[in-house]
């Protein structure tokens, strides 16, 4: 019997960077909380950003926010992991010197950057609905970041290998969709944090159903018995899920959390 339900967001439930969910999955996340089955939304968005997505019932579910680095339910923080300053010191003077490359730290409370780019602002402001503030240095902030990140907007692809190549070895370091890179602890991870969730809860692994798209939706995938990757998955997601669910432009875990639980 499934008693907790996990999902990501973009490309799992809506297009990559909106905000607008269907309706009716507000709706089937009541219907969950009244048959006992907890609703968890798990992202690299920030928390602000996800609690705008799910507004409506935002205080019935918890959130495994950026890619599992923060834990929040009710305003209240379960659980934290930031990185070593000196470690994002040097994150940050490395992505600096990569081409059209962005950086974003992120902190519990908001994102900050120091580029002045109107788009950038305009994406994160009103395509992802974070709190973002503007600093001439991220270096202060090193000591207290949980996750930081590199965007190109042409797509982080030319930058990922060597991204990962220098990294990879001492942070958790994943794409996060065609235009993103985070890098957090090693120990932060959406399957990480699933599976303290799933302890703290006592809910097993076989009462799990997941959901997700991207690479780092994987270790999350793989901590539920019932797992899903969307039709428009990475074909890497889809061999590491059990199932394959209709594409979030068909609305595909609404569709099967209705076929299956509903």
């Amino acid at each position: 019997m499934i008693k907790l339900v996990v999902s990501d967001i973009d490309g799992t439930l809506l297009p990559e960077g909106t905000i607008e969910l269907n309706p009716e999955f507000f709706e089937a996340v009541r219907e969950l909380k009244k048959k006992g089955i907890l609703f968890v939304a798990a992202s690299g968005r920030p928390y602000a950003s996800m609690r705008k997505v799910f507004a409506p019932v935002a205080d019935d579910i918890i959130f495994i926010a950026e890619n599992g680095s923060i834990v929040m339910h009710r305003e209240k923080m379960m659980s934290s992991n930031f990185i070593d300053p000196v470690l994002a010191r040097e994150v940050v003077e490395y992505l600096r010197t990569l081409p059209e490359c962005e950086v974003m730290l992120s902190v519990p409370e908001r994102v900050y950057l120091e580029t002045a780019d109107q788009r950038m602002y305009e994406l994160l402001i009103h395509g992802y609905h974070m709190e973002v503030a503007q600093t001439d240095d991220l270096m202060p902030l090193c000591e207290r970041t949980n996750k930081l990140s590199g965007y190109r907007e042409a797509g982080i692809a030319p930058l990922a290998d060597q991204i990962l190549d220098r990294f990879s070895n001492r942070l958790n370091t994943m794409v996060a969709g065609e235009r993103w890179i985070d890098l957090m602890n090693r120990t932060a991870d959406k399957g990480n944090a699933l599976a303290e969730l799933q302890k703290l809860m006592h809910i097993s692994r076989e009462e799990t159903m997941a959901f997700g798209d991207n690479f780092n939706d994987i270790g999350m995938l793989q901590q539920a018995e019932e797992s899903y990757a969307v039709a428009n998955a990475a074909d890497g997601v889809k061999r590491a899920a059990k199932h394959v669910a209709p594409a979030n432009t068909e609305n595909g875990v609404l569709r099967v959390l209705k076929e299956k639980l509903l």
